[in-house]
């Protein structure tokens, strides 16, 4: 028994349920005349399910590869689908993160949403259950079920609080996903048949395939997840979705959402068709890359702060699919820690550009500048999330792009220098924002009138401040967590499923 008498074996079930629980309870305080009571039920919802969450981290074993905190119970029993859990040392720390990161938007949300409270709230708590969802199932249909049912909260937080072009970038947001998670139900019946009647996400990297199903297969999973990643040239939804979402949907977007792709790539593409992923590793690789680069100057064209941040984390995103295949340890441990990164980084920026469009109501950049004269505690924070993004040693944002380029470099001098690229263009887009945002003269009359942070404000940025820093500086704690898993994985990735003939 952990966590003050939690059974380990019901933990992941509690970390799934007591944020859908806590949101159906918060959508039944109705209408927002209880909005007090909706905002109470929901922070202490969110503080609930990072508490429940917690003990994997403390009750997890490094030591091992092997899935923990195990769930098996029989669901659709006709079929052999199971209710299937379980976590290593790649999922467990995706579910912390988003557990965190839930804390964080409803309390970002507190005073900014006005309209429909309950609703916007309980959206995010029952979005954080299914997303822990995602990272725990070892069965494919249930992870396809909480797969494609996160996206309904999402959809709905952009149509109904988002801005002007919302409904159409929800509709673009929800097609994309959609239409790309289609092709992974085909590949996951595909595998149920080879073997023998079996959902078990396990079972399929035991599975011998032929190398022209392995290459199907590749393409189906790819096709899923890179949308979701989302990679180069199925990108366009996100700039759309992050311009038109309210700060705490740009905020689970970019923090979370966009791992779930990346950790798709990490569960099914390289266990369960190795040889194809190295077959199709270069073409992974090139689409990466571009990524990196072309994204990159991209977002150094952009004139609005979130979408030149929603450009930004396709670029850092594409570190990860890169890291992923190189097929060593820094690379795929690099991708990991970089997912993790951007996780805290993304959310700061976002929840930095909310914190002046409270203010002013604009993202414009041109609408800015001299805020470092009448916000100078805002300034600071903003200045050390710039510096992250930009990648700058002793944040989190150098420790995954260094070792995927690292890991890079043992393969091909080239990938590293592509990579090593981002560095540059990194530091051009996001400091030459913050220059022309922060620095210079008040040009504007309605910036002399804007107030530094307020406690809510402040607290929200100092702990993802100090969470920058702290992987920044002492990333082992976060490294040692998923070692046995990688070395794990990469020992799959290296085995060839190709049938014996």
């Amino acid at each position: 028994m952990i966590a003050g008498g939690i059974q380990p074996d019901r933990l992941l079930s509690l970390v799934i349920w007591v944020p859908i629980v806590a949101g159906a309870l918060v959508l039944a305080t109705g209408s927002d005349r209880n909005a007090p009571m909706a905002r109470m039920l929901a922070l202490a919802g969110a503080l609930a399910g990072l508490i429940v969450a917690l003990p994997l981290y403390t009750g997890f074993n490094e030591a091992t590869a092997a899935m923990q905190f195990r769930e098996n119970l029989p669901w659709v029993s006709a079929f052999h689908i199971r209710y299937t859990l379980g976590v290593d040392g790649i999922s467990m720390p995706f579910i912390l993160l988003n557990s965190f990161t839930t804390v964080l938007v409803v309390i970002a949300g507190w005073r900014v949403i006005e309209k429909r409270v309950a609703q916007y709230m309980a959206a995010f708590l029952i979005m954080s259950g299914l997303i822990n969802g995602v990272f725990a199932a070892l069965d494919a249909i249930l992870f396809y079920v909480f797969f494609e049912a996160m996206l309904i909260p999402m959809y709905l937080i952009i149509g109904m609080w988002g801005g002007p072009n919302r409904v159409y970038a929800a509709i673009k947001f929800f097609l994309y996903t959609l239409l790309g998670s289609l092709l992974m139900l085909v590949a996951f019946l595909y595998l149920y048949f080879r073997s023998a009647g079996s959902f078990s996400i396990l079972d399929y990297y035991r599975l011998p395939l032929g190398m022209t199903a392995q290459v199907l297969l590749f393409i189906a999973f790819f096709l899923a997840f890179a949308v979701k990643v989302p990679m180069w040239p199925v990108h366009t939804w996100l700039p759309d979705a992050h311009v038109e979402a309210p700060t705490g949907g740009s905020v689970v977007l970019a923090a979370i959402t966009l791992k779930v792709g990346a950790y798709g790539f990490v569960r099914f593409i390289l266990p369960i068709v190795p040889d194809a992923a190295h077959l199709l590793a270069n073409f992974v690789i090139a689409l990466s890359l571009i990524a990196v680069v072309y994204i990159g100057l991209v977002a150094l064209a952009q004139t609005d702060m979130k979408k030149l941040i929603a450009y930004s984390s396709i670029s850092h995103m594409g570190f990860v699919t890169l890291g992923f295949f190189m097929f060593n340890t820094l690379g795929l441990e690099g991708g990991l820690v970089q997912m993790i990164s951007h996780g805290f980084v993304s959310a700061a920026l976002f929840l930095s550009v909310g914190v002046m469009y409270d203010r002013l109501h604009s993202r414009q950049i041109k609408d800015y500048g001299g805020l470092a004269r009448v916000m100078p505690a805002f300034a600071a924070f903003f200045m050390l999330f710039a510096l992250a993004n930009s990648g700058l040693p002793a944040t989190s944002g150098f420790v995954g792009e260094f070792m995927v380029i690292l890991s890079a470099m043992r393969v091909d001098f080239w990938y590293a220098f592509a990579a090593g690229l981002t560095l540059v263009l990194g530091a051009a887009y996001t400091l030459w924002m913050y220059k022309r945002v922060i620095f210079g003269k008040v040009t504007n009359p309605a910036v002399e009138n804007m107030r530094d942070l307020d406690g809510r404000e402040f607290t929200i940025l100092a702990l993802l401040a100090v969470l920058v820093l702290a992987l920044g500086i002492y990333p082992k704690p976060f490294t040692d967590v998923m070692h046995a898993s990688v070395n794990n994985l990469l020992a799959q990735a290296s085995l060839s499923k190709l049938p014996q003939q």
